[in-house]
């Protein structure tokens, strides 16, 4: 599958491996959260970035001690509908301080690409015959959000705050002339 970053379609040099494959002595690996566990030793000490594939079912919590050895955490989203994956992001951002690579996997969409970056997400797999121009489109179509993002992107409440006060308004359909209601 494709795989965006920064906008582009970029090559995946991570290598996924299936548990029961042999760990290579180096190059870019992800395993399972399973895997994760039982080989961390190994994982540790080989020449290559290390990452980890996660269901949308495991708590993030249950990487903190693995974060400081992991390169890239891929997050599935089983479903479009399902959105499980945005708040393990957050949360590995925001309660973990996970400055790593955030990868979406699974059924990722264009129409999901503004609220991925808002928590946290860094590279999408997509699915062939995406259009990059769409991708890009839909990633900065969202100015602001009801909720702040993990960077502390603005909320629509601060915006709100800024405008002037009612009575201070004007360009009302009287003329132009302010209208205190």
């Amino acid at each position: 599958m494709p795989l965006i970053s920064n906008g582009q379609i970029v090559e995946d040099t991570w290598i996924v491996l299936d548990d029961g494959a042999e760990l290579p002595a180096e190059g870019d690996v992800i395993v399972s959260y399973e895997r994760l566990e039982k080989d961390a030793g190994q994982l540790a000490a080989r020449k290559g970035r290390n990452g980890v594939a996660i269901e949308n079912s495991v708590d993030p919590g249950e990487l903190e001690a693995h974060l400081a050895h992991l390169d890239v955490i891929a997050l599935n989203f089983p479903a479009f509908t399902d959105g499980r994956a945005y708040s393990q992001a957050r949360r590995l951002r925001t309660e973990f301080n996970f400055e790593g690579e955030l990868r979406a996997t699974g059924d990722v969409l264009a129409d999901q690409a503004g609220f991925l970056t808002q928590v946290g997400f860094d590279t999408f797999e997509v699915k062939n015959g995406l259009s990059l121009d769409i991708w890009n489109k839909a990633a900065r179509s969202m100015s602001l959000a009801y909720q702040r993002g993990y960077d502390g992107n603005q909320e629509t409440r601060d915006a709100a705050r800024a405008l002037p006060a009612r009575g201070e308004r004007s360009g009302y359909a009287n003329g132009g002339k302010s209208v205190v209601a």
